[in-house]
Formats: structure tokens, sequence, C-alpha cells
């Protein structure tokens, strides 16, 4: 992991779950760790436990994002990791107002995060992006129409940045990590809607697996990945991040 020591590496939705698992683990690997989110109180908790900085954004408002990209200085790696799940419904159910929320974090937040930071990463001719994906951005699952239509633009602006960038020396891949056991499960696991909600606790990878797989991706393993959807939902996805097989 000699690739992290010294990168600056902005984290989204660092707060909890996947987020503070990658800054955990990438600060452990030498890097300058910058958490964002909206929770303050937990963000300085782990910036002081890992030796990082916390800035308040909000991905929501690309004026925030912008400021965070600022107070991070040269960015060389960002992990577009914010998102939501929440609330669960079926589309004749839904609330307009909160399925256009998920929309402004899942999507516009992955948007602004890449505007913000892919300027400074041309400029340089270096830089890594990893954006949080879903197998649900290729999927129809009941009650997800937000999470299901979000992660697919997700995975499209993945595939478009790659297309813009890759030849000016910047990366810029998703990751898939299957089922996590973070509180996002366990806000589908309380909808009972579809046979995600049904799946047995034990059956999710940790927050910590999903972290190394991030830490080897934004190395050389990277390289293959680039404008795709790298997957832990496979033996082989597992192996290439020395994870264990399914």
């Amino acid at each position: 992991m000699e690739h992290l020591a010294g990168k600056t590496v902005v984290i989204t939705g660092a707060s909890k779950g996947i987020g503070a698992a990658t800054a955990r683990v990438l600060a452990g690997h030498g890097a300058d760790v910058v958490v964002a989110a909206r929770d303050m109180e937990k963000l300085k908790a782990l910036a002081a436990d890992i030796g990082g900085r916390a800035v308040p954004c909000d991905v929501c408002d690309f004026d925030q994002v912008q400021a965070l990209m600022a107070e991070a200085g040269d960015v060389d790696i960002l992990i577009n990791n914010a998102g939501t799940i929440d609330p669960i419904a079926r589309l004749a159910d839904s609330d307009p107002a909160a399925w256009g929320q998920v929309v402004d974090v899942n999507v516009k937040g992955v948007y602004h995060g890449l505007r913000a930071a892919l300027p400074g990463m041309i400029a340089r001719g270096s830089g890594t992006v990893i954006n949080m994906s879903s197998g649900a951005a290729t999927s129809a699952l009941e009650g997800w129409s937000h999470y299901c239509a979000t992660k697919a633009a997700v995975l499209s602006l993945t595939r478009v940045a790659d297309k813009e960038v890759r030849d000016k020396g910047v990366r810029v891949m998703g990751l898939s990590p299957g089922t996590v056991a973070t509180d996002m499960q366990r806000d589908i696991a309380a909808s009972g809607i579809n046979p995600v909600s049904q799946l047995d606790w034990g059956a999710h990878i940790s927050a910590e697996w999903v972290a190394q797989a991030i830490a080897i991706l934004t190395g050389a393993v990277g390289d293959a990945w680039c404008g795709q959807d790298f997957s832990l939902k496979t033996d082989e996805g597992r192996a290439a991040v020395g994870l264990p097989p399914l």
C-alpha cells in the first residue's frame, strides 16, 4: 500500500459505515485523509482518531463541495461515498420530495464531487476517483426505484468521466460492494420489501472489507477497472483485492 503514503484523500459520507471504515484504512496506510459529511460531531471524533481533517459538507450543495476540495488542497484520490436509500417505498406509495432528495444525494452529490475535483486532477495529470456503486445500477428491485435509478446514473457518470479524462492521466471507476453490514442494511431490513430485506445479517460483508478493496483499487489494480464497476460479489473480484471467496 505504499502508493497511499502522503496522498491527499477526500471521502464523502465519512461519518459512519463504509466512509468511516475507509478513512481508517487509508489513514493507516499513510494517506492524508479529509473526511466530509454533515455530522460534524462524528467527523471530528473520527478525524482526531486517525490524524485526519474534518470538513462539514452537504454533497447536495455544489458550493460546499467546491469549498471541501479547496480546503483539502491538491486532491489525489476522491471517494464519492455519500449515498442514501431512505425512504424505501413502492413507486405508487413514494413521496416525490423524498424521492428527489435521493437524487440530490446519490446523483448530484457524485456529479458535484467530480466537477469540483477533476479540474485539479486534470491540471496535475493524475488522480483517482472511486464512485460508490451497487448491483442496483443494473437491477430492478421492488421498492428501490430511487436507488436503482440513481445508481444506474452513477454508473453512467463513471463511464462518461472515464471517456473524458483517462487520456489526461485521471482514473475514474466504480465499486459495487454487494450488501454491507451498515445502518443502510438495517433500514433495508426494516422495510420488509424485496428479497434483500430478508437476508440474514450474517450474509452481509463488513465495511472494513469494502475499505480494504478501496485501498487496493487506488493502486495499480484499479487500472483495469477504469470506466467500470468493480464488483465484490464475485470470487474473482474478491481475490483481486485479497478477500476470501463467497
